[in-house]
């Protein structure tokens, strides 16, 4: 399957300000991009681009005063497939766990694992100590969140999801994540494209997503507690502890999005050899805002 993928992002930046763009695929998918990856930045600017302690391949630059667009388009191969079950998969005990797992069984910035500990276990603690554990939160998480753009808070943390049962996509993530760490369960944040493919499409913009990976029979499974069903063409592009860690963009100073577009379509070959035109440079294009979402806050 080959699935188109993209952006617009407009800014209006009232001052010169250095930001930080999490806006490539992560470096394992670029291999299944059918074109060369590129962000095209409108004045042009440079892009210096690393390798963050996570392993995302992150951007910063220095944006000028004025308005600042930021385009990406693509086509990347997937299999087509739906995701990975979790059932029978093993849930190892906090001793067998590999060290790059023990961070994801600790608290951070949107996760409090100390702050739903307790309730976690009252919760969950008679389940099974296997996968049925993790099946268990993702059912409960589901069923406890109802998700509206309405609902987003950029400040809004898994404890705040909890008590107010209201959320965007990354809330629903946030609270999974935190009460399986506080069963000793390790749980990683993820972000990236996912397109109504495969399921009845949804009348609400597109949007980037968020899901998280947990650690179960020795490897990393892809679940997703907003959606609790495999799903098929997730892309993705960055991972981390939570939202903080793979924010599509970090500003340090004051900026306004003004236009916010994304782009997950199943495409034919044809793709591969048309691209989307890239927009005209902003000093002759006459400015029409789009519908922003929050979500991505």
């Amino acid at each position: 399957m080959l699935i188109r993928i993209g952006y617009e992002l407009l800014f209006d930046v009232p001052a010169p300000t250095a930001m930080l763009l999490m806006l490539h695929t992560r470096p394992e998918v670029a291999p299944l991009l059918k074109r060369p990856e590129f962000v095209y930045l409108d004045p042009p600017i440079e892009l210096h681009t690393f390798i963050d302690c996570f392993g995302n391949r992150a951007g910063r630059i220095a944006a000028p005063a004025g308005r600042v667009r930021i385009t990406y388009d693509n086509v990347v191969e997937d299999t087509g497939q739906p995701e990975a079950k979790i059932d029978g998969a093993t849930l190892h005990p906090v001793q067998e766990l590999p060290d790059v797992c023990i961070p994801f069984l600790l608290s951070s910035r949107y996760c409090e694992v100390d702050k739903l500990s307790q309730m976690a276990w009252d919760l969950f603690g008679k389940t099974p100590p296997t996968w049925e554990r993790v099946a268990a939160v993702m059912e409960w998480v589901h069923g406890h969140v109802e998700f509206g753009y309405a609902y987003a808070s950029a400040t809004k943390t898994a404890s705040d999801v909890c008590a107010e049962k209201k959320g965007v996509c990354r809330d629903f993530q946030h609270l999974a994540i935190t009460m399986l760490r506080a069963l000793n369960v390790p749980a990683r944040y993820a972000s990236g494209y996912l397109g109504d493919i495969g399921v009845p499409p949804v009348d609400l913009p597109m949007d980037f997503s968020a899901w998280f990976e947990v650690y179960l029979g020795e490897r990393w499974y892809t679940l997703d507690a907003r959606h609790n069903q495999p799903r098929i063409g997730r892309i993705l592009m960055a991972r981390g502890r939570d939202a903080t860690d793979v924010a599509l963009t970090t500003s340090f100073g004051p900026e306004k999005l003004e236009k916010f577009q994304v782009w997950t379509d199943e495409v034919g070959p044809e793709a591969i050899d048309h691209p989307s035109p890239i927009p005209p440079p902003l000093h002759v294009t006459t400015f029409i805002p789009a519908r922003v979402t929050a979500e991505q806050s």
